[in-house]
């Protein structure tokens, strides 16, 4: 398909999806790596050569539960391998940011995942990669928060840290958030993933066994076919169990560069870069724990009233809540939307 006829299919489905994200860059050790735009590189006839995997994400848009069995759920749509790498050292953290800022009403788990190329990532089959998790954060019910909730306290940004005794090599990260604002109704749910090629550094041994991304989630999991407006949440997060040794969250933080530096290409010169500052600032800590809880099953007899839009009032911009049982934002929609309803909890501007 040729980039103007996906062009138009991705704005002919606008309308229909919730645009919210993607990542925008990581920072490692203080030094800056941009990631791959699908808001502009896709477009651009000379795009920068990035570690970050290439997708059909125009829209900033989602996976949805449905293929959850395909190529699609591994690394976006369409997703194709980074040209280049950035390198890490293992035990190092990686500071994981999105851009626009994440809904506050998108709520859902943030998980990462690792997955060893065998080679080089840049030309890696990605149906041959086997995902192993690494973190895996869900819904705290102490604080009553999401992982997506500490990821916005946090600039929009999400800690990750690579296992100490993880065995060199070259590997793929893949970190997601789900959002579960639909997810009470089938093929509600909406998965981002995102992929990042790195080549991480080690003294240790550890080779954790994994799983094909195709096999990760199903529609029907309890963790995605999921209702998070129940009063007493007991929220699996989806997928296979953490690796032993991995916890659900480290602490999180806020990390700003001191520097820019561009991939490392094969065959090219190492990364150049600039100077810069940096500082650290104490976040919110997720303190879900790795074990799965189980799962609370809840039966509503009656669905709740939903907010109808009034006549006037504040206006809420476009992909934002505007409805929904217990809201009492803005229900007015930003002229060229309008508010739909997902569910009785959940209506968004669209």
């Amino acid at each position: 398909m040729s980039k103007t006829s996906t062009l138009l299919a991705s704005l002919a489905s606008a309308a229909l999806v919730a645009a919210h994200g993607h990542v925008s860059h990581v920072i490692i050790n203080g030094v800056q790596y941009k990631n791959y735009d699908p808001t502009s590189d896709f477009y651009n006839p000379n795009p920068p050569s990035v570690f970050g995997w290439a997708t059909l994400q125009q829209d900033n848009g989602f996976v949805e539960p449905n293929n959850f069995g395909t190529a699609d759920v591994i690394c976006h749509k369409s997703g194709t391998p980074g040209k280049g790498s950035a390198t890490i050292n293992a035990g190092d953290k990686i500071s994981i940011v999105w851009t626009p800022e994440w809904p506050d009403s998108h709520i859902g788990p943030v998980i990462d995942y690792l997955a060893n190329c065998n080679g080089p990532c840049e030309t890696v089959d990605k149906s041959t990669l086997k995902w192993f998790k690494i973190d895996g954060a869900g819904y705290n019910s102490v604080t009553k928060t999401w992982a997506s909730d500490d990821l916005r306290k946090n600039g929009n940004s999400w800690l990750v840290q690579i296992p100490a005794d993880l065995k060199s090599g070259n590997y793929v990260l893949r970190h997601e958030i789900i959002a579960l604002h639909g997810a009470g109704s089938p093929n509600g749910a909406q998965d981002y993933p995102q992929c990042m090629n790195f080549r991480i550094n080690g003294s240790g041994n550890n080779s954790p066994a994994g799983v094909a991304g195709t096999s990760l989630y199903t529609a029907t999991d309890p963790g995605i076919l999921f209702n998070p407006y129940v009063s007493n949440i007991q929220y699996p997060v989806p997928g296979p169990a953490l690796i032993p040794g991995a916890v659900s969250s480290i602490p999180q933080s806020i990390s700003v560069a001191t520097r820019t530096a561009s991939a490392t290409i094969p065959g090219a010169a190492g990364p150049t870069s600039a100077a810069g500052t940096t500082t650290t600032a104490a976040g919110p800590v997720t303190t879900s724990t790795s074990a799965k809880p189980t799962t609370t099953l809840v039966t509503v007899t009656s669905a709740p009233a939903t907010t109808a839009p009034p006549a006037g009032g504040a206006t809420q911009t476009k992909w934002g809540q505007c409805g929904g049982s217990g809201y009492a934002g803005p229900t007015v929609c930003a002229s060229g939307s309008t508010c739909s309803v997902l569910n009785p909890y959940y209506a968004q501007c669209v």
